[in-house]
């Protein structure tokens, strides 16, 4: 087969497209690059020199695939109309694009954050999206778009995945950082809220995994790791990795707006927008579970990386790459 990839040259879609390069099921690996191929240099794969702005690059991107794969998306921006353009409008235009070239089989990346919080039980796919941040929104108007958009014979899977984390990740990578200075920053009491977590390979799993059924419809999945966890601890697992006792710095909800308002606002007069940020804030306070059971019954998902080790492979990964 012959997959096409966006966002392959980031933290998540590298894995991907590494996972495809070594899968025999696939002969051919497109990968959207704008600039660099960052993560991806050294991979036999085709480069589609391009964005999600230029048709023409990605309808070479797309003639003659068998699936697509749409990892590419902001995380952070200043205000909604960047969001829309980049996570809502692109998609649809991707979308379009891939169903005029008969690419039937799509996998697209979503996030928890479409679905919003969760509120004591971890989040089902079944249940209302009531997204708080202006990324989620545009998720939620994503996922909302493509079903609209579905053709009666195409198989388009969406793939909502809570934190992610592993090598090469550069935003929770921020957590073992501040951990391995000897201090542990938590919001709450440590035991809530609560958060569900997965490994980037288990995502890859499931995303290949998404991709095998060829259904029609439009089909959504939640990809977690095993159970949700408290940051007490994440933080004791990963003080243990560390071999150095951590300080927990506990701080108010209150308090992480406060301090986000002053950290975007400082950014600013440098005309940068910080990853910690108010919109941020308003979703570190909250609780984000979710649970597999969906893809563990339909497509056979099963989590295969316990936190622990997750958190031991990640931190060697920054080690042996200078980032602690």
């Amino acid at each position: 087969m012959k997959a096409f990839v966006t966002g392959g040259t980031g933290f998540i879609g590298s894995h991907l497209v590494e996972a495809l390069i070594n899968s025999s099921d696939f002969k051919e690996v497109r990968c959207l690059v704008r600039s660099s191929p960052k993560w991806l240099a050294e991979l036999p794969f085709k480069s589609i020199k391009g964005d999600l702005n230029d048709l023409k690059a990605l309808g070479k991107g797309l003639e003659g695939v068998d699936i697509l794969f749409h990892v590419a998306a902001i995380v952070k921006a200043p205000s909604k109309k960047e969001f829309t353009q980049a996570n809502v409008d692109a998609t649809e235009n991707l979308v379009r694009l891939a169903q005029k070239k008969g690419v039937k089989n799509i996998v697209i990346l979503s996030s928890l954050a479409a679905a919003g919080p969760s509120n004591g039980s971890p989040k089902k796919e079944n249940e209302p999206m009531n997204p708080v941040s202006m990324y989620g929104k545009s998720k939620k108007e994503m996922e909302a778009l493509i079903k609209k958009a579905a053709g009666k014979n195409d198989s388009i899977k969406i793939i909502r995945p809570p934190a992610v984390y592993g090598p090469r990740e550069d935003q929770i990578y921020s957590f073992f950082k501040s951990c391995s200075k000897g201090i542990c920053p938590i919001i709450g009491d440590g035991n809530n809220p609560r958060v569900s977590m997965v490994y980037v390979s288990d995502l890859v799993d499931g995303i290949l995994l998404a991709a095998d059924k060829k259904e029609s419809g439009v089909h959504t999945y939640f990809i977690s790791g095993e159970g949700t966890h408290s940051w007490n601890e994440i933080r004791a697992i990963t003080s243990k990795i560390l071999g150095k006792k951590t300080i927990p710095l506990k701080i108010k909800p209150g308090l992480v707006k406060k301090a986000a308002s002053l950290i975007e606002n400082v950014a600013s007069l440098f005309g940068v927008y910080p990853v910690v940020n108010k919109e941020k804030a308003n979703e570190l306070i909250l609780e984000w579970t979710c649970t597999s059971d969906k893809a563990e019954k339909e497509l056979n998902y099963r989590p295969k990386v316990s936190l622990a080790e997750g958190i031991s492979r990640t931190i060697h990964w920054y080690k042996m790459h200078n980032w602690l």
